[in-house]
């Protein structure tokens, strides 16, 4: 189907371009969210009319979406959920997640600008974009843990599984150290070491 974009669509074109796109992808998407009119010589006619009134209300709402994003961008969001020891979540981090940890911070933004290219379904850090007009974007990071404690560790760097492994490593070095001293405590009792003979004949 040929359209008239409204707007500019990301890997489409700017607004008022006329492009050729799947009819699905026009009838579900594009003229229902307003984004394009079908290609008519009377929608040509109007999209003309409607211009100068389209360019600045892209303009205003370019300039709302920069100020959000100066808020936005580089920010760190934390999701609690379950997930079983390998890290594998009980069910995904949805977009609606995402939103609300924005909105808990003050930030509104709707769950359909935030982009997941895959579901988030891993322990982890997660950057995720945020499309808060055609022509602004932001990253943002989700750090999804099983615990605020285990969040904090995530942002150093660091897993819960570095924290066990570690506090075992340490464990089995005192214990080896503890074998150690032993050793080293019988040997110190070794008669030799006290010029003591050990001949029975030599005694008493």
């Amino acid at each position: 189907m040929q359209v008239i974009l409204l707007e500019r669509v990301a890997k489409l074109g700017q607004m008022g371009d006329e492009v050729n796109v799947r009819d699905g992808f026009a009838r579900n998407f594009l003229l229902p969210q307003g984004k394009a009119l079908r290609a008519t010589d009377a929608n040509r006619a109007r999209f003309e009319a409607r211009r100068a009134e389209l360019e600045t209300r892209n303009l205003e709402t370019r300039k709302e979406a920069e100020a959000v994003a100066a808020r936005l961008d580089g920010a760190r969001y934390v999701v609690i959920r379950s997930a079983s020891d390998g890290g594998a979540l009980y069910g995904s981090v949805s977009p609606r997640d995402i939103a609300d940890a924005a909105a808990a911070d003050g930030i509104a933004v709707d769950r359909r600008q935030i982009v997941l290219d895959v579901p988030i379904k891993t322990l982890g850090l997660h950057s995720v974009h945020v499309a808060l007009h055609p022509e602004v974007s932001v990253a943002i990071t989700v750090n999804v843990a099983r615990s605020v404690e285990e969040a904090e560790l995530q942002a150093r760097g660091r897993t819960i599984q570095d924290v066990a492994a570690e506090e075992e490593a340490a464990a089995n070095f005192e214990i080896a150290e503890l074998f150690d001293d032993l050793g080293a405590a019988g040997l110190d009792d070794d008669p030799r070491d006290r010029g003591e003979s050990q001949d029975p004949r030599e005694q008493g």
